[in-house]
């Protein structure tokens, strides 16, 4: 399904199978940009594996003349607080060349939408400390950042580690 914008020349889709390739090549776009390359460890056949089996993250795909330009990913969360799930938009990237064409504003308006529509009561994501243009364009869309909050994180031998606490 092809979503018309506002941005002639620029149309959204949700990803399809097909797409793992690209998702996997802009997923690394953008760890690049971020100066994190050497974290990405995904496969195309984990990203296969998530999105289109285990259906636990959807991607939104900016195509500017029908190429590729841009992407969203993007899964639900939920609220204990509102009672309502939200969602967590993991990942938001254009291209170099194309930003500031007003393309990121479409797709984070897109997802604030779709959050509508689908009766979420949020809509949140982290961005890196140093990433001040990211942060100017949060900001400028209306987003307040939450400095009260701290995000933890296990992985890796911690992560095992504590599933193994289970058990004992």
């Amino acid at each position: 399904m092809i979503i018309d914008t506002s941005l002639e020349g620029f149309k959204l889709r949700f990803a399809e199978e097909k797409d793992v390739p690209l998702i996997l090549e802009l997923i690394k776009e953008l760890a690049d940009y971020e100066k994190m390359l050497d974290e990405v460890v995904a496969t195309e056949e984990d990203i296969y594996e998530s999105l289109f089996e285990r259906k636990v993250a959807e991607v939104v795909i900016g195509e500017y003349q029908n190429k590729p330009v841009g992407y969203i990913i993007f899964f639900h969360n939920f609220s204990t607080f509102l009672g309502r799930p939200g969602i967590y938009l993991e990942d938001l990237y254009v291209k170099p060349e194309m930003r500031g064409k007003g393309m990121g504003k479409i797709m984070l308006s897109f997802l604030a939408k779709l959050c509508i529509e689908r009766k979420c009561g949020r809509l949140e994501w982290n961005c890196l400390d140093w990433n001040q243009p990211s942060i100017n364009f949060y900001k400028q869309m209306g987003a307040i950042p939450m400095d009260e909050w701290t995000i933890y994180r296990v992985c890796d031998d911690a992560l095992k580690k504590l599933a193994m606490r289970f058990d004992e």
